[in-house]
């Protein structure tokens, strides 16, 4: 039953909980993605079948959450998950961190390290809206957002275009994590698909390469795409959270 937060900063964060064992799952979605998602509920289903407590939700301008998107950025966005974790779970958890997500679940671990245990991330982009947004667009591209305020990039998931705010780049550049240490004294594993348009795999190899601690793994899944949601992608997300719970994190 979706029920509401509302963080610090006002913002009312649409969220469904689990209430099980721990440590609890968190799942952490992507850019413009919501609670809803095929991944999202197989996780849910997952804790359902093995008692696990869970917890997904929309960051703020996403799905039913407050807020406009074109309003939003990464710090935002770190913020509204970071309420929803203090107020909504109780000892330590495991983030399952989807594209954004992964970026995402990178500061939190940073932010609250005492209270992470494990980490997954699927096809994660760390530090995207300055590596792949704008150091992607051309000179138009740049002046339009900085003159304009906004960029309209083509999407493949939607008829629609990505509206790529001044602020989203502006702000992300004092969130990012690929510019200095980052320790993770959890596991760590990444799952990537060599398919995936929007997050190639030298990304993963690059956070791969990064990360520093203990156990960190890569799996590399052939003809996977971003969506990573196909029957056996899910199954390996699963197979990803047994394996760290069961490492002395359950």
């Amino acid at each position: 039953m979706t029920e509401f937060l509302t963080t610090p900063q006002g913002r009312r964060i649409a969220h469904d909980r689990l209430h099980g064992s721990g440590p609890g799952v968190v799942f952490l979605g992507g850019f413009r993605s919501d609670k809803e998602g095929t991944k999202a509920l197989a996780l849910q289903a997952w804790a359902e079948r093995t008692g696990r407590a869970f917890l997904r939700f929309d960051y703020s301008g996403h799905g039913q959450s407050s807020g406009e998107f074109l309003d939003g950025a990464i710090g935002d966005w770190f913020e509204d998950a970071l309420a929803a974790i203090i107020a909504l779970t109780t000892g330590p958890q495991v983030l399952v961190g989807s594209s954004m997500g992964g970026w995402i679940s990178l500061l939190l671990a940073r932010t609250i390290p005492d209270r992470i245990v494990g980490l997954v991330g699927i096809a994660a982009a760390p530090d995207f809206t300055e590596d792949s947004m704008w150091a992607g667009f051309s000179e138009i591209q740049r002046r339009a957002l900085i003159e304009a305020g906004q960029v309209a990039l083509p999407s493949e998931y939607s008829d629609e275009p990505y509206i790529i705010t001044r602020r989203l780049i502006e702000e992300g550049r004092g969130r990012l994590v690929l510019r200095s240490p980052l320790n993770c004294g959890f596991p760590v594993r990444l799952l990537q698909g060599t398919a995936d348009a929007d997050v190639p795999p030298a990304v993963a190899l690059r956070l791969l390469d990064h990360l520093t601690g203990p156990d960190i793994r890569l799996t590399l899944v052939k003809g996977a795409d971003h969506r990573f949601s196909t029957p056996d992608c899910l199954a390996l997300i699963e197979a990803a959270l047994t394996e760290i719970l069961g490492k002395g994190a359950a």
